[in-house]
């Protein structure tokens, strides 16, 4: 398989041959209204990383063509499959309806910690505003709600950085 380095990446466009020779996982990734361009193009390189099915940018957040996004996707973004959405609740919708289970990433009174998922397959993580987080309607149609542990005094991690860690928990069980 084709393995290109952060220079090429940069510069290298990707064809229609060349992606549908990506094996993908059965994983999607849901953004809720991510803020920062940093996270969003870090969100590329994770599901590029996983060979993600597809990833949703829902919301009222940037998208690609980005230059912004594209600096921190390191062309990422032209590689995996993204679409954008208006709502995130209809996509959740539109996933479940598919047999999807949804695994949101958030801080709530219904979470447990990473440590114990079991996923199934298909499945998607949703992750949210980095102020905010997942919207609250998300996450009543949540199938299971993980959080990562914080033992330091920082009440939460980064956007990419926990959905990084939930996505690579899910795919030790593929």
């Amino acid at each position: 398989m084709l393995k290109l380095g952060s220079k090429e990446l940069r510069k290298t466009p990707s064809s229609p041959e060349e992606l549908s020779q990506i094996k993908r996982n059965p994983i999607y990734l849901v953004c809720d209204r991510v803020l920062d361009t940093y996270n969003i193009g870090s969100l590329f390189r994770l599901a590029d990383a996983i060979a993600a099915e597809k990833i949703y940018l829902c919301g009222d957040m940037e998208y690609p063509p980005s230059s912004r996004i594209h600096k921190s996707a390191v062309g990422t973004e032209v590689w995996v499959p993204w679409e954008k959405k208006e709502k995130v609740i209809e996509t959740v919708k539109e996933l479940k309806a598919k047999g999807v289970q949804i695994i949101a990433v958030e801080q709530n009174s219904s979470s447990v910690s990473y440590s114990v998922l079991k996923p199934t397959f298909p499945c998607a993580i949703v992750c949210g505003h980095e102020t905010d987080g997942v919207s609250p309607e998300v996450l009543s149609l949540a199938d299971i709600i993980v959080e990562l542990p914080q033992y330091g005094v920082n009440k939460s991690f980064n956007v990419w950085g926990s959905t990084a860690v939930v996505a690579y928990k899910i795919l030790e069980k593929l």
